[in-house]
């Protein structure tokens, strides 16, 4: 293990010249494709594993398959698997069409008209996006409970990858895109994704991009003190992941918003979810198979996180560093349009590549014939954001009913939600019936809200509100335009309690 002062002297010099970065065109591409080839790839490593394993590690005589033809079969098969590429894709479409600059609206309303389907805090987002709430409210946690979830961690790739040894110019697409779905801490998960893309490009030193990249967050979030946690576990015992592993589940591991992983062992939270990637990427040594290994045997979002450590990875060492075990796999298809898309992989190394080169000029870098100088940037942590300040949850009842009508919930506490759905939710559709729900929580003003039975344009949850006073309360809900045979499950209710947090 090289001390950090070291590292960052050879970073210097493999990468940046009298302290202006220095890359060539050839360079610079090779770098772009290894990014996005490293994210298939290690998308398709973990898929297998997505959520098999929450609240544990996988074991290592548990073998992860891998073959030549797996890349080509998902893609014929089973192309949802991909949401991590052609998520990307749709915000980079859209700075195709309007330019780099593009405002949040314009990605806002190309994400929620999308047809692909979605989930968390995307598919909340998209329900605030086309009920009328835009960005940075839309993935404001009041209106989005899965504001601290993993969506924008793996949706960020492309703001590192179109900003090379620009961490700050990456971190403020980020604030453009990143708020229609998340904020604080989930959002912190795609900005230091997406610093770590970009210090990638200028050094080959994994200890350096995870401990560089993470100045962009602000040191008083759990976030950072979450990845700390895993490099300070990293820094006593190099050789064995698994004790940053314990480090992060024992103090991380307990969801406070995401409504289906409070008091669950499933955890689709940012902060532990990037923790698994670091620990790839650390333990990895700069190995790419280890790398990708590692970050998958962690558990939980077991595809994501693999597919980011391998993209930061492949980043570093380039398309061509790639071994050709893992890119056999992915030339079959590289001109194969990712579904929901018109993007191939060939299309967006090109894309990208370009989109790269206007970000660099500018930000003040230049482009002379094949040599690229890359704008110096020093780091500057993003705005300090907290979700759900001064709540934790305090019980998880099962309700078990359904409403017809109307219903009246008591609970004590200070803050809900209700899971549920419309009990006819139709699959992949935007037709079917829209209930029309009236909610007052005792005295309060009424509010009024649709929960569609369409899956595309579904709510995820039946309704919740933070902000109530210590004590007993009553929910009641109303159906205005009821129809027989026609309902909403009301699952479970989640009550939250004050706490120091």
């Amino acid at each position: 293990m090289k001390p950090l002062y070291l590292i960052a002297i050879l970073s210097i010099l493999t990468g940046s010249l009298n302290g202006k970065n220095t890359i060539s065109k050839k360079n610079l591409q090779d770098k772009i494709k290894g990014g996005w080839a490293g994210q298939v790839i290690g998308c398709t490593y973990g898929g297998p594993t997505e959520f098999s394993h929450p609240g544990t590690m996988i074991r290592d005589e548990q073998p992860i398959l891998w073959d030549s033809t797996r890349v080509a079969w998902y893609f014929a098969n089973s192309p949802g698997l991909y949401d991590d590429v052609y998520m990307d894709l749709t915000f980079m479409a859209v700075m195709a069409k309007e330019g780099i600059d593009a405002p949040a609206s314009s990605h806002a309303k190309a994400f929620a008209n999308a047809p692909y389907p979605l989930w968390h805090a995307n598919q909340a987002a998209r329900y605030n996006i086309l009920n009328g709430i835009m960005p940075p409210s839309s993935g404001q946690w009041k209106h989005n409970p899965h504001a601290e979830d993993i969506d924008f961690q793996i949706e960020a790739d492309f703001a590192g990858l179109m900003s090379p040894g620009m961490p700050n110019s990456a971190a403020e697409i980020c604030d453009r895109v990143g708020h229609i779905m998340n904020n604080g801490d989930g959002w912190y998960g795609g900005v230091y994704m997406a610093a770590m893309y970009s210090l990638a490009f200028i050094s080959k030193e994994v200890d350096y991009v995870v401990e560089e990249a993470l100045k962009v967050i602000p040191s008083e979030s759990l976030f950072y003190k979450c990845i700390q946690d895993v490099i300070a576990a990293y820094h006593k015992n190099p050789d064995d992941w698994k004790s940053a592993w314990f480090a992060v589940e024992r103090n991380w591991a307990s969801d406070i918003g995401c409504p289906d992983g409070v008091f669950r062992p499933f955890n689709i939270d940012a902060r532990v979810n990037s923790a698994y990637v670091v620990i790839g990427l650390l333990y990895g040594k700069g190995d790419f198979a280890r790398t990708m290994d590692i970050s998958t045997r962690c558990g939980q979002d077991s595809d994501c996180n693999p597919a980011s450590a391998a993209g930061i990875l492949g980043t570093m060492t380039g398309y061509s560093g790639i071994p050709a075990v893992w890119l056999r796999a992915l030339i079959p298809i590289e001109n194969i349009p990712f579904s929901y898309t018109d993007m191939s992989l060939n299309k967006v190394y090109e894309t990208g590549f370009n989109q790269a080169l206007e970000m660099i000029q500018r930000s003040g870098g230049k482009v002379d014939g094949d040599k690229i100088q890359l704008p110096d940037q020093q780091i500057k942590p993003v705005k300090f954001e907290v979700n759900f300040p001064g709540l934790t949850p305090a019980d998880r009842i099962n309700i078990g009913t359904r409403l017809e009508t109307e219903i009246e919930i008591p609970f004590e506490g200070v803050g809900f939600i209700l899971t549920g759905q419309p009990a006819k939710t139709d699959y992949g559709k935007n037709e079917g019936y829209v209930f029309q729900v009236q909610m007052t929580v005792d005295d309060r003003p009424a509010e009024r809200f649709n929960m569609p039975a369409g899956y595309l344009t579904r709510r995820l949850e039946v309704a919740w509100k933070y902000d109530l006073s210590p004590g007993r309360h009553t929910i009641r809900l109303k159906v205005l335009n009821p129809v027989a045979g026609e309902s909403i499950k009301i699952d479970n209710l989640i009550t939250y309690k004050k706490s120091d947090r």
